[in-house]
């Protein structure tokens, strides 16, 4: 191989590795210049292909439009043993109710989700705006024009999706006790003014994904 093909690969792997969210082709690009896009894409492939061909602890994953390197989920176990607690904070069952609803039937509005799952939401989707898997997206046009919601590129490295075509089947979410209505439902389409204002959302989430984590993917601290 080319030493300089070599060099350029070696910075790729290197970029991959210190960056806590997914790194883009145009990112890359901006970086090598004289190089074609799908060179740089090229070279992502062969440093994956190398990992799997070694079956190495590190994997190169493509999620929310990007590449991260995380650890393969064979060294789960070895991963776990050696931090012994995990500090990620997980999500609340209604948390992940809300954004279960929010993530199948965006746009959607608070009062849409409320009749859903049958109790007030307004501190969970605060909540959710504020750790940055969902945001406004829109109003409603019905009385009280209400703010409609869907999620964000936050929530598709939260759970190591490359895109919505990703999520999991809807009855899936049977084991978190969600029942998502069918598009006849008439509950479905309830209108309700929705007055109430939302919390700011917060500038950045908090980087492991709770669906990594149980798979063995994880970022590797530094």
């Amino acid at each position: 191989m080319d030493d300089q093909v070599q060099n350029y690969k070696s910075a790729v792997e290197a970029i991959l590795f210190v960056s806590e969210k997914p790194v883009v082709l145009d990112q890359l690009k901006e970086v090598f210049p004289h190089l074609k896009t799908a060179e740089v894409h090229d070279l992502i492939k062969q440093l994956q292909d190398e990992y799997v061909n070694r079956n190495a602890g590190m994997v190169i994953v493509e999620i929310a439009g990007g590449f991260q390197m995380l650890s393969d989920s064979h060294t789960a176990a070895y991963i776990r043993e050696f931090y012994k607690t995990k500090t990620k904070e997980k999500l609340s069952r209604p948390a992940l109710e809300s954004l279960a609803i929010i993530a199948y039937k965006q746009p959607v509005g608070r009062a849409e989700v409320e009749v859903i799952r049958g109790v007030n939401s307004d501190g969970t989707i605060a909540h959710l705006l504020n750790k940055g898997l969902i945001k406004i997206t829109g109003r409603k046009e019905v009385p009280g024009r209400p703010f409609l919601y869907g999620t964000t590129k936050e929530f598709l490295e939260y759970f190591g999706l490359k895109s919505l075509e990703d999520l999991p089947k809807i009855e899936e979410f049977n084991q978190l006790g969600v029942d998502m209505p069918k598009a006849e439902d008439p509950q479905a389409q309830v209108q309700v003014a929705d007055t109430a204002a939302p919390a700011e959302q917060a500038d950045e989430m908090q980087e492991q994904s709770a669906t990594q984590e149980s798979s063995g993917q994880s970022r590797v601290n530094q």
